[in-house]
């Protein structure tokens, strides 16, 4: 397998990379990998949703928020690169990482995840107990994660599926405003959409080779992944489309206007799709979000026709 031209392990695993001019603090930051904390942004639909964008105390509790778990999603990044780190170094992506090259030392990742962690939780006890609580959840299940869930087919796209559905009730906790049901079945859905895409590409990627990268991927085929993927987009989007067009949703928002969002949905899946099968994306669904224009204007504007809708004054 070809590894990085920029990288060399040797067989005790100790890089012999010569990285000029990154200094360990910045090999640490590329390793919380802070371009996938974009993921984080789901905290901000509790604050959307429940109406209370105009409230500055809301929207700081939620950057707050927001904030914390991006530690705690950089902690379950290294977590996880010091697991995989044999893995990755056979990898042609992932070989580069700092910890599977050796330019972070596995004892500096973990003392900076215990400290990264600690404080990150500290952050949600001083806002609340219900906080610290959902964070401890999200962490914990991140680490069982990293340790075990990633080896159970199916329980390991579902893991990253609940994670995110935690960072939406992180959100509405952080703001204290009702925890929808609606919010967590889309979100759910939606997460079980992009954890799927992101198991092909690495079937596509890898080929014969995915099996020994990590051997949950033999599990897997690109067929039976497109199968999934077809049912969870439908499921996703007549969620989401009954959602804004269902009774208790108006009556709860006083509008009916909310099914004029429905189109960017639909064209937002769509296009990950086009993106997943006919220009190989998928790998990292927050590059893939903030390199294509296309899908981040979709996003963009259906935030703002939401905003929109639920804001204007009736």
């Amino acid at each position: 397998m070809a590894r990085s031209p920029s990288s060399s392990v040797g067989a005790s695993g100790a890089s012999v990379v010569d990285a000029p001019g990154r200094f360990l603090p910045v090999h640490l930051l590329l390793a919380l990998r802070p371009g996938q904390w974009t993921k984080n942004l789901l905290v901000f639909a509790g604050v959307l949703f429940g109406r209370r964008l105009l409230d500055a105390g809301a929207v700081l509790d939620s950057v707050a928020a927001f904030a914390i778990f991006c530690g705690l999603s950089g902690v379950a990044y290294l977590v996880n690169d010091i697991a995989d780190r044999d893995g990755d170094r056979e990898h042609p992506a992932k070989a580069s990482r700092a910890i599977a090259s050796g330019a972070l030392p596995v004892p500096t990742a973990v003392a900076a995840a215990v400290v990264i962690g600690g404080g990150a939780l500290a952050g949600a006890l001083a806002m609340s107990r219900e906080l610290a609580a959902v964070a401890a959840v999200y962490l914990t299940l991140q680490l069982l994660y990293s340790g075990l869930l990633k080896h159970v087919v199916i329980l390991d796209v579902l893991t990253i599926a609940v994670g995110f559905v935690l960072r939406a009730v992180a959100g509405a906790v952080a703001v204290n405003v009702e925890i929808s049901h609606w919010l967590l079945v889309c979100t759910i859905l939606l997460a079980l959409f992009i954890a799927l895409a992101k198991r092909r590409h690495e079937i596509v990627l890898l080929a014969d080779g995915a099996a020994g990268h990590r051997p949950i991927l033999g599990e897997y085929s690109a067929y039976l992944l497109d199968q999934m993927i077809g049912v969870v987009t439908a499921s996703t989007l007549i969620a989401y489309i009954f959602y804004t067009i269902s009774p208790e949703t108006q009556a709860k928002f006083g509008t009916v206007w909310l099914g004029l969002t429905i189109p960017f949905p639909l064209y937002g899946i769509f296009r990950y799709l086009y993106l997943v099968h006919r220009r190989d994306g998928g790998g990292s669904p927050a590059d893939l979000l903030l390199n294509d224009r296309p899908l981040l204007a979709c996003v963009a504007l259906w935030a703002l026709a939401v905003a929109v809708i639920l804001y204007w004054p009736g």
